[in-house]
């Protein structure tokens, strides 16, 4: 049986007239409503025979046929399936986009979809890669495929991101082909190792938007650096493509390439971390920091997004909701740095319109870095609406 809000579907060949049998938590109220939902499924899908079987605890309609799907693809059905698309696309953010906090969603449990856009972080990844066991990488790509098609309202107010496999293993090309009609606002390229790689995704990505007649650029790309041969590479993958919205560090598979634990401390990837800031930055793109592990250690994960922000970091990966205050308040600035930022750009204005060329303030004079911090984080702040 599958989790609150899933369903199970089983297909099972014979001849005459396809029926269709239901059990549900929920079948009194909804038992016709799976059954025809089913029932459209194998129409596109060309199923006219044979027998679907469905335990549902609760699905919504879109899980419902992304399960019957699957099933039905398992058998061998291949016709063409619906063109649908979300009635508005989703288009990137204006500027640079706050990532403080990316929530990871596995891409197989749609339990976590509906109240995604509620927690409050700036992107959400529906993720298709370490969070998918081989075997379900169908059916979860499915998944989010009719999610995406029906319910991209579920993300709304965050980035909307799906982590696909990479492109160099038997799953990332099935996952782009998946995702060709509703491409998100961005896709996060696992196992980044070198410029090649987003230059190869980018050319798919420009062939899937011209076919669907989406903008040219419209998704973004968010490259993972996990491995030594990728951080080595950060400078060369920061300048591979107009696409690239930030440079990404993932920690475990990082430390596992180079052959030590991941500690506390971090002292085993600082090198690393500071290599990829410095890529990011200097190609005019943002740097993620990777997930910290303990969701119940707050006070550790306060510490960790702090020394991150410190590093030169805007924000990081989080892996259950109650990090997500915690990681928007760390990568924002306090109400003391607004204060200052703003008395800085008075001071600015108020010697430009004396006609001076040099500021002050407090008695020291305010230099083009300290103006420019101070610019940034005002406009931040400006378009929070603080």
């Amino acid at each position: 049986m599958k989790a609150r809000s899933d369903c199970a579907a089983v297909f099972t060949p014979g001849a005459g007239p396809l029926a269709v049998r239901v059990e549900s938590s929920v079948g009194v109220l909804f038992g016709r409503a799976i059954e025809a939902a089913a029932r459209r499924v194998a129409a596109e899908l060309g199923a006219a025979s044979g027998a679907i079987a469905i335990e549902d605890q609760g699905a919504l309609d879109h899980v419902v046929a992304a399960r019957v799907e699957a099933a039905l693809r398992a058998a061998g059905f291949r016709q063409a399936r619906s063109a649908a698309r979300p009635p508005v696309p989703r288009e990137p953010a204006a500027g640079p986009a706050q990532r403080r906090s990316r929530l990871y969603l596995p891409g197989n449990q749609p339990d976590f979809f509906a109240n995604a856009g509620l927690f409050g972080a700036d992107c959400l990844i529906l993720d298709l890669e370490d969070s998918v066991a081989p075997t379900r990488k169908e059916e979860a790509r499915i998944l989010v495929r009719r999610t995406l098609e029906t319910h991209a309202d579920f993300f709304r107010g965050a980035e909307l991101v799906v982590r696909i496999n990479p492109l160099s293993g038997p799953w990332g090309a099935a996952d782009l082909a998946e995702l060709a009609l509703v491409l998100p606002q961005a896709i996060l390229l696992p196992k980044c190792e070198g410029p090649e790689m987003v230059r190869e995704l980018g050319s798919e990505l420009d062939r899937l938007e011209a076919a669907a007649g989406d903008a040219h650029g419209r998704t973004r790309i968010l490259p993972i650096l996990e491995s030594a041969r990728g951080v080595l590479a950060a400078a060369a993958i920061a300048s591979a493509s107009d696409r690239l919205a930030a440079l990404c560090f993932g920690a475990e598979d990082f430390t596992a390439d180079i052959g030590v634990p991941r500690t506390g401390a971090g002292t085993e990837s600082l090198v690393a971390r500071q290599t990829i800031v410095l890529a990011a930055k200097a190609a005019g793109l943002q740097a993620l920091d990777s997930v910290f592990a303990d969701t119940a250690d707050e006070e550790g994960f306060a510490a960790y997004c702090a020394a991150s922000r410190a590093m030169g970091f805007d924000g990081v990966g989080v892996i259950h909701p109650r990090q997500i205050a915690v990681a928007n308040r760390a990568f924002s600035p306090t109400a003391q740095e607004i204060e200052e930022a703003r008395a800085v750009v008075a001071a600015l204005a108020e010697a430009e319109a004396a006609g001076s060329g040099v500021a002050s303030r407090a008695g020291k004079m305010i230099d083009a870095p300290v103006a420019l911090r101070a610019s940034r984080i005002v406009d931040a702040a400006d378009r929070k609406g603080g």
